[in-house]
C-alpha cells in the first residue's frame, strides 16, 4: 500500500511537469538575438546594421502555438430563408400633367324609328258588270302610314273588247285623280284586230285579267286608288266591259322602301 505522503508527492509532480514545459518554452521565445544589442537606441537606430527585436514576438508564437485553433473545412450552404413579409405600401405619385385637346366632334343624332307594321285594304265587288268604255270603273280609299314608302296595288277581275275593225282599250290606276309617276303608269291593255266575218259578228271573249304595279312618292295620308279604263295611243276604242259575272277586287298594300 501506498503512503499517503508519497500519493501527495506524485500530484504535485504531475501538476508541476506542465508548468515547468510551458515556462521552459516562454523562456525560448524571449532569448535574445545576438544582434540585439546592436541598438541601444538614441541615434543607433537609425543605423543600417542595426536590427531590432520587440517582445512582442515571443507572444504571438505562443498565441498562434497554443491559443488558437485551427480552421476546419468549410459547411455546407443553408438552405433559402422564408420569403419577408410585404413592405408597406408607397405613398401616391405626383399626378400627370394634362394631355393636349382634342379635335372638335361631329354632333351625331340618333333616329330610333318605330318596327314596320303590315298596312293593307282589300275591296271587292261581286258582279260589277261595268259596261262603261272610258271612265272610271271602281276605286278604293286607303290610308297611308308613311311619305317614304311604297304602294303595291292589284286589280284582279274580268275583262272584254270586242270592236268589228281593230281596236284597243286600257286599264290603268290613278292616285288621288293622277296616274303614278314613280317610276311609271301601272296599266294593261288589250288589242283586238278585226272580229269574224264568217259569224257575222265581232269576238266575244271574257277573260279574268289583272292590272298590278308598285308606285312611289305618294304622299301619307288618305289616298283615293281608282281603276280607270281608257283609249291607246293611236288606235280607235272598242266595246269595253269589266267585271262581268265575277267578282273584281282591288287590293292596296303599303311596303317600305
Amino acid at each position: 500500500m501506498m503512503s499517503p505522503l508519497v500519493g501527495r508527492l506524485l500530484l504535485l509532480v504531475c501538476l508541476a511537469l506542465p508548468l515547468y514545459g510551458v515556462e521552459k518554452v516562454r523562456s525560448r521565445g524571449y532569448r535574445k538575438d545576438p544582434d540585439a544589442d546592436k541598438c541601444t537606441g538614441g541615434n543607433d537606430a537609425e543605423k543600417p546594421n542595426c536590427t531590432r527585436h520587440s517582445g512582442e514576438r515571443g507572444s504571438a508564437y505562443l498565441s498562434d502555438t497554443f491559443g488558437s485553433c485551427i480552421q476546419g473545412p468549410a459547411g455546407t450552404t443553408g438552405r433559402d430563408g422564408n420569403p419577408g413579409a410585404n413592405g408597406i405600401p408607397g405613398t401616391p405619385g405626383i399626378p400627370g400633367r394634362d394631355g393636349l385637346k382634342g379635335e372638335k366632334g361631329e354632333c351625331i343624332s340618333e333616329v330610333f324609328e318605330e318596327p314596320w307594321r303590315p298596312n293593307y285594304k282589300q275591296c271587292a265587288w261581286n258582279s260589277l258588270n261595268y259596261g262603261i268604255d272610258l271612265g272610271k270603273v271602281a276605286d278604293c280609299t286607303f290610308t297611308k302610314l308613311r311619305s317614304d314608302s311604297a304602294l303595291r296595288v292589284l286589280f284582279s277581275g274580268s275583262l272584254r273588247l270586242k270592236c268589228k275593225n281593230a281596236c284597243c282599250q286600257r286599264w290603268y290606276f290613278t292616285f288621288n285623280g293622277a296616274e303614278c309617276t314613280g317610276p311609271l303608269p301601272i296599266e294593261s291593255i288589250i288589242y283586238l284586230d278585226q272580229g269574224s266575218p264568217e259569224l257575222n259578228s265581232t269576238i266575244n271573249i271574257h277573260r279574268t285579267s289583272s292590272v298590278e304595279g308598285l308606285c312611289e312618292g305618294v304622299k301619307a295620308g288618305l289616298v283615293d286608288v281608282a281603276v280607270w279604263v281608257g283609249t291607246c295611243a293611236d288606235y280607235p276604242r272598242g266595246d269595253a266591259s269589266t267585271g262581268w259575272n265575277s267578282v273584281s277586287r282591288i287590293i292596296i298594300e303599303e311596303l317600305p322602301k
